[in-house]
């Protein structure tokens, strides 16, 4: 008798983890998911923070890490913290060839190599090369260019410090993920508004805001809004002053994208 209650709840058990996994299953699949595996901004206090950025993308075709933060050992640590398995990562983007955005590179292709990695075409051929080398194929960008459905890369902007933004093309509204936006962060809004032709549901990466007075903050905030950007996520090189005003401007709509951060978007 002892036996057969044991195995009734086991059953049981057995059956309710079934429903709960399915139920997670279901809301993965439905729910477009960002999360912030490095930054020098805080969020969730368990994890390393260090200068640089880098986020993982999921719920698209494939799932994508956008930058991989300075240091690769910290990458991988806050990854595995975050209960996030290097081996999902199907596509690698870079945004721009700093140090802070790129050097988690090689540690990650360690853990998984089997990816094909998106840069700048201004990116030197030596990088190229150690990536090919470590066994990642190579895919580079010039022009505004769809990588695959509903994802969009800008192309290369800039001049001095070229750099990419991506786009996702979501039933919300266009989401636009950048490293640290060189090339004027209204200039990639515009931009992204361009390629996608959609309505802009949310920003978020680095702004490069540090130095800006608060007229050009207040600048941008006013060309945000007259583009109709619904959430903002200003974060690593933002600067604390521009992140404030912007959090004054949007209020409900301001998203925490520090260290940790998860991000959810349910899809219509």
């Amino acid at each position: 008798m002892k036996f057969l209650i044991i195995a009734i709840v086991a059953a049981l058990l057995s059956f309710s983890a079934r429903e709960i996994f399915a139920e997670r299953a279901e809301i993965a699949a439905s729910a477009l998911r960002l999360t912030v595996v490095f930054n020098n901004e805080p969020c969730k206090k368990a994890l390393q923070t260090a200068w640089g950025f880098a986020c993982v993308i999921e719920g698209l075709k494939q799932t994508i890490l956008f930058d991989t933060g300075g240091n690769g050992d910290i990458l991988l640590a806050n990854m595995k913290k975050l209960g996030v398995d290097p081996g999902i990562v199907e596509l690698v983007v870079l945004s721009h060839f700093h140090g802070d955005h790129t050097n988690g590179l090689e540690n990650f292709l360690q853990q998984n190599p089997a990816v094909t990695v998106c840069m700048p075409k201004s990116f030197p051929d030596s990088f190229q090369q150690r990536v090919k080398g470590q066994g990642a194929v190579i895919k580079t960008v010039s022009g505004p260019e769809l990588l695959f459905d509903g994802v969009y890369s800008t192309g290369e902007m800039g001049q001095a410090i070229i750099e990419q933004s991506l786009i996702l093309d979501t039933s919300l509204g266009l989401v636009v993920v950048n490293g640290c936006s060189h090339p004027g962060i209204d200039n990639i809004v515009k931009k992204a508004k361009q390629i996608g032709g959609k309505e802009i549901y949310l920003v978020l990466g680095g702004f490069h805001l540090g130095q800006a007075s608060d007229g050009k903050i207040r600048e941008i905030i006013r060309t945000f809004k007259e583009l109709g950007v619904k959430k903002v996520g200003p974060t690593h090189c933002t600067g604390d002053r521009a992140a404030g005003l912007f959090r004054q401007a949007w209020g409900d709509d301001f998203v925490d994208c520090g260290c940790g951060a998860v991000i959810e978007l349910a899809q219509k």
